[in-house]
């Protein structure tokens, strides 16, 4: 637990410093952030996306990684010691499991509903359950929020681990825009798998909705013209 916060407090001031110094990040917020357990669930159309997002959220959160981050040298040791979940295939309902007992304690807790990077051209990669079980089964509130930038600024990075190639998408600099929405509540049977299934869309409709809220936003961010030289 207090390596937990050390780490937290040791890395949150350079992320947001970075996240100040090479992004131009935007965010907009229709309704602030209570105390207690909530869910932060966004769209994912970078690597990094967990850091800025939790860059911007004032507090502690445990945010569900994909193993592979796991499995990169001293990234990955950061993350276990920072407490973060490891999502691993086949074991979804294990993250899940954590993540419950963060919101139990009243945490705050990150999720990615697509399960993967968003299309490399753009849109949206089929909602995941998780979203939604975790939603039902905790009874926390869900704040979606959308995440728009520009994809010409990514730069595709290819790492080998334990002998497997990955590649991940980093965006190193540029505007960088957040949309948070109001909070959604869900009742009802976490077995109940049309139930979840719906909630889990319903989730993904309203990130969708603040992604295009983000993009609409930097599409209407003037660009500076290109100062000509003096005539002699």
């Amino acid at each position: 637990m207090i390596i937990r916060q050390m780490l937290y407090w040791f890395s949150r001031p350079i992320v947001r410093t970075y996240a100040g110094t090479m992004l131009k990040m935007d965010v907009h917020m229709h309704s602030v952030f209570p105390t207690g357990a909530k869910i932060i669930a966004a769209n994912h159309p970078s690597t990094t996306d967990p850091f800025y997002v939790a860059s911007m959220l004032g507090k502690q959160s445990f945010i569900l990684i994909s193993n592979h981050l796991f499995q990169v040298p001293i990234l990955g040791e950061y993350l276990r010691r920072s407490g973060h979940i490891c999502v691993k295939a086949g074991k979804g309902q294990a993250a899940v499991d954590a993540a419950l007992r963060y919101l139990a304690e009243g945490k705050t807790v990150m999720i990615f509903p697509e399960g993967h990077l968003s299309p490399e051209e753009g849109g949206f990669c089929p909602v995941r359950t998780g979203v939604a079980r975790l939603a039902l089964a905790s009874g926390a509130p869900v704040f979606p929020v959308g995440i728009h930038l520009e994809r010409r600024r990514i730069h595709s990075i290819r790492s080998t681990i334990h002998g497997q190639v990955e590649y991940g998408r980093w965006y190193l600099r540029g505007p960088y825009n957040i949309t948070i929405g109001q909070p959604l509540r869900f009742t009802g049977d976490v077995e109940d798998r049309p139930m979840v299934r719906t909630v889990a869309s319903t989730v993904m409709h309203h990130i969708i909705e603040l992604a295009r809220e983000s993009e609409i936003r930097l599409d209407r961010t003037p660009t500076l013209l290109p100062t000509l030289p003096e005539r002699l």
